[in-house]
Order: C-alpha cells, then structure tokens, then sequence
C-alpha cells in the first residue's frame, strides 16, 4: 500500500494520511445534508438526494484515491447544485430531469475533452501568476465562508452587503473559542489541530444543548428509486436548453481548474513551472464524477476546496482521499453520528485553511502589473461575487486583454484565447437573476 500511493517520494506515513482523511471529511460531511437541502427545491426527493450525494462523493473520491493518486475529495459542487435548483428549474422552469440531462451531457463531453488531450493543453495554457491567485482567492473564500459559518459575518443591508454577526450569541463565542484552539494548537505544533478544533467544538456545542445528541447510532439508507437514471436527454437537446448546458460546461471547467491548481500549489504538487504532473487523471476522475452524479440524481461533481483541509494536516497521497472515500461509504448508515457536526465547529477549521492558503501571495510579481493585475481581478471577485468561476474567467480575460492593448500579443498562449472564449460564453449565458 505505501508503495502504491509512493509514501517515501511524499514524505508520508499512514497516521499522518489517515489524519488528513478524517479532516477533510468532517470539514465536507456537511454536503450530506446541505446538497439535498439545496436540490429539493427543485423537487428532488431529499432522502433519495441524500443516498445519491454520499455515493457520488464514494464513485469520485475512490477513482481519486487509486487512479489519480491525489489527497482530492471528489463530491457535488456547491455553487452548480444552486444554479440547477433556483436558476433551471425554478426560474427558467425547466424540469429537474432535464436539469440532470445537462449534468450528464457536460459530464460526456468533458471526458472526451479529457481523452483528447484538450483539457490538459489548456490547462498548461494557464500563465503561472493566474494559477497562484486561484490558491490566494479559494483561501480567501474559504475564509469567508467559515466566517459566516461561525456567525461572525453576516448579511448586511443594502449599501453595506455585510456586517458584523452577533456575537452575543452563545454559538458564535464557542465557534470563536474552537478558532483560537486551532490557532493555539498551531502554534504548539500539535499534529491534528484542526480536526481536534473540529471535534472540541461540536463537544462544547453539545454539551451547551446547542446540538443534538444523534437520534440513532446507525439507519439504512434512503432508497434511490426515485430519482436513479431518472434524466430527461431528449428534452435537454434543445436549441432553447444549450446555454444551459454552456455554462453548466464552463462553472465546471473553471471551477475544477481553478480547484485543482489552487490546492495542488498548496501542497507542493506543482512542479517547477507551475504545472500539475499527470494533470488529466484528476480531471477526467472529474468527467467520470460528473456523469456518475447525473446518473445516480444529482449534480455536478468535481474537487472540493475542503480538501485543503486534509492537506493542511499533512495530506499528500490518493491514501488521503482513499479515508475520505470510506468515512463517505460508512456515512450511507451512520450518517445520524457523522452529520451533526454543525457550521458553527467545521467554521473555525476553514477560516483555518483560508489562512493558509494566502501563503501563494508570494509568488506574485508585484513589479510587473500586467501579470498583478489579473491576478487581483481573479482573487477579488472570487470573493466578492462569492463565485469562484466568475473570479477564473475573469482573470483569464483580464490577462489576455492586457497583452493584446499593450502589444504583446505574442505572449499570449494559443491555448489562452480559447480559455477566453470559453469565459465569454460563461457571461453570455450567465443567469444574471
């Protein structure tokens, strides 16, 4: 086992892997509860949602585990389950069905992109200083997401988007009090400070009467009849359907790329030019995620940012998301025990990992603003548009603009006008409601 997921070349052992698994799920488990939330207001069943979320983040993160090799958790994406849920079917009143006929169409395509090479060209396309501001922007956006898990931040009012939470409630202080235990613990070097953050959180919250105890140790899972192979081709190979399927296509490149290269720079798997080895086999393990997810009845699937979670505790191998593929499969019947650990505990863990992740900040070029500013367009509105594609796209347009008003078209990748083009389409079809 240490051979194949090559431990001596990583530095690795079993505990240190096995710790960075557990991180990393408790820090994504809550896609349990959330996705199907998320998915029923399309009218998606939520127990059947629930079994389909778990067995897509089991399919993808094992083919990361054995085939990729890479310490990546693979589950449905957050930001494309919302799209489908309030955008296609609630907006544009398309069925969900038909929605999940646009997840499997992009997710065919993808891995005949992947298969051809495509993929992987454009990814090295992809200048040096854009990949390090993906690192920079997902960590800030992390932060902020933690921050509003924790009650720190909230919604504002109109003019002043957000404010500060209240932080007389008894939830926010301990969620604060589980952020200086992490801080505290990194500072003494303990191995597993998040994860110990996470678990002395939900243990305050419990015995505070915040959080429940779990009503069962163990429950079957809910049957996926209703919603398995349950997907609409022939009404999504429509004229009027194809933007759906556009951006459905680009949210997932982007997002993936983005992920990809911001977690891969985090854990030193980037080589010397800024390139991840062996790219294509994260990429279509992301393909074959995406169709896998259709089929089963839910979203998009791809890697996720709390994977820097695990990362973080030392996670370099497939051994990592090997745990994570696990603890996913054992959440099919424990899920009473492993779903209630609240925002308020995994919070503190990503503000936590957001931290960290500024470390790619330094490798910006601050002389040279045709590379510095879209970077800084990249990391803003990821975080200020609270989506990570928006931030990816804007980068690369911003990028290639600046060259080409400043003469310096030659620069530019050939692989970077596509990327463009792909970008402009992510706007023409962006559902602005």
């Amino acid at each position: 086992m240490q051979s194949f997921f090559n431990f001596q070349a990583y530095r690795t052992g079993y505990r240190q892997e096995i710790l960075a698994g557990i991180t990393t799920f408790f820090t994504l488990s809550y896609i349990i509860i959330v996705n199907p939330a998320i998915l029923a207001a399309a009218g998606v069943p939520k127990g059947a949602s629930m079994t389909a979320t778990i067995l897509t983040a089991v399919f993808g993160t094992f083919l990361m585990a054995v085939y990729a090799k890479r310490p990546f958790a693979v589950a449905p994406y957050m930001g494309e389950n919302a799209f489908i849920a309030y955008t296609v079917v609630k907006t544009m009143g398309y069925s969900w069905q038909t929605a999940m006929a646009a997840i499997f169409i992009s997710g065919v395509l993808f891995t005949l992109l992947t298969l051809g090479g495509l993929r992987q060209w454009l990814a090295g396309a992809i200048p040096g200083s854009l990949k390090h501001s993906f690192s920079v922007g997902i960590g800030l956006f992390l932060a902020f997401l933690g921050l509003n898990d924790m009650g720190v931040v909230a919604l504002g009012v109109p003019g002043a988007p957000v404010k500060l939470g209240n932080l007389a409630h008894p939830e926010v202080l301990i969620s604060m009090g589980g952020l200086l235990i992490i801080t505290i613990l990194l500072v003494q070097r303990v191995t597993g400070a998040v994860l110990i953050g996470i678990a002395a959180t939900t243990a305050a919250l419990i015995a505070f009467g915040f959080v429940p105890l779990p009503s069962a140790i163990m429950s079957p899972p809910p049957s996926m009849e209703p919603i398995f192979m349950n997907i609409d081709i022939p009404g999504a190979l429509t004229w009027g359907f194809a933007g759906v399927i556009a951006t459905t296509l680009v949210m997932d490149f982007v997002d993936t790329m983005g992920t990809l290269f911001g977690l891969s720079s985090r854990a030193g798997l980037l080589d010397t030019d800024d390139n991840l080895p062996e790219i294509e086999k994260p990429m279509l393990v992301d393909a074959l995620a995406t169709i896998a997810a259709s089929l089963l009845g839910t979203t998009t699937a791809g890697v996720y940012i709390e994977s820097a979670a695990g990362i973080e505790q030392g996670g370099k191998t497939g051994f990592t998301a090997l745990v994570v593929a696990t603890l996913f499969l054992l959440a099919l019947f424990f899920a009473p025990v492993l779903t209630i650990v609240p925002a308020y505990a995994y919070g503190p863990a990503l503000v936590t990992v957001g931290m960290f992740m500024l470390q790619s900040v330094t490798r910006l070029d601050f002389n040279d603003y045709s590379e510095l500013f879209p970077a800084f367009l990249t990391i803003v509105l990821i975080i200020f548009t609270y989506n990570i594609g928006v931030g990816i796209t804007a980068g690369f347009i911003g990028y290639t603009a600046i060259r080409m008003l400043c003469g310096r078209i030659r620069e530019i990748h050939p692989g970077m006008w596509i990327l463009v083009l792909l970008s402009l389409t992510f706007y023409i079809f962006y559902p602005y409601h």
